[in-house]
């Protein structure tokens, strides 16, 4: 908060860890803090608003000089009780987690066409409506959905579709794909396919 406001976001690679800690996957984002504030007043958890910037590509790992302590729940007090002891035998200038060497993947500035968008609104809103059954869900109640997110649009960006991916996506790791697209092109076709039934 003293800085930048900015930090790497990256999902984690389920099938690897560093020192005990789980290992990031190679591609994540950039990330904004635009709001922070304390959920209560004992300072141990925080309320952050974020917004994503540009996606980075790990060229290494900088694994944390102390180990994940054993049973370590990090959203428990517990938890923030193990941290507090270790920090106050080896002092802070240990890290507890991992840091990286990165390198910044150039943004995508292409734009996309207004059909393109409207072809991924249908297919997100079939996926829905397929999820949902044997509820049904109203096509208008969807326009409302995208009314609240700011989704609706003559003039989409890069951003919609990205916003247009999250609502689509049942969990975080589908989006990993979405991350890592480098043109336009790349982009809407992986879109395409997470929100195509399958």
């Amino acid at each position: 908060m003293l800085g930048d406001r900015q930090f790497g976001v990256c999902l984690i690679n389920e099938n690897d860890s560093v020192n005990g800690w789980n290992s990031p996957n190679l591609i994540g984002t950039i990330a904004k803090i635009t709001e922070c504030k304390d959920v209560e007043l004992d300072g141990l958890q925080l309320h952050i608003e974020t917004v994503g910037r540009n996606s980075f590509k790990i060229k290494k790992i900088i694994a944390p000089s102390i180990s994940q302590p054993e049973n370590y729940d990090p959203l428990s007090v517990e938890g923030h009780r193990q941290v507090s002891e270790i920090h106050e035998k080896v002092g802070t200038g240990k890290k507890m987690y991992i840091q990286a060497e990165v390198e910044m993947i150039p943004e995508i500035d292409d734009d996309i066409s207004l059909e393109q968008w409207q072809e991924l609104v249908q297919l997100w809103k079939k996926k829905i409506i397929q999820q949902a059954l044997p509820q049904i869900v109203e096509p208008h109640a969807l326009g409302h959905v995208l009314e609240q997110y700011y989704l609706v649009t003559d003039t989409p960006t890069i951003d919609y579709i990205y916003s247009l991916a999250a609502l689509g996506a049942k969990i975080p790791n589908e989006l990993q794909p979405i991350v890592e697209a480098t043109n336009m092109e790349d982009l809407i076709q992986k879109v395409k396919e997470l929100l195509t039934i399958k």
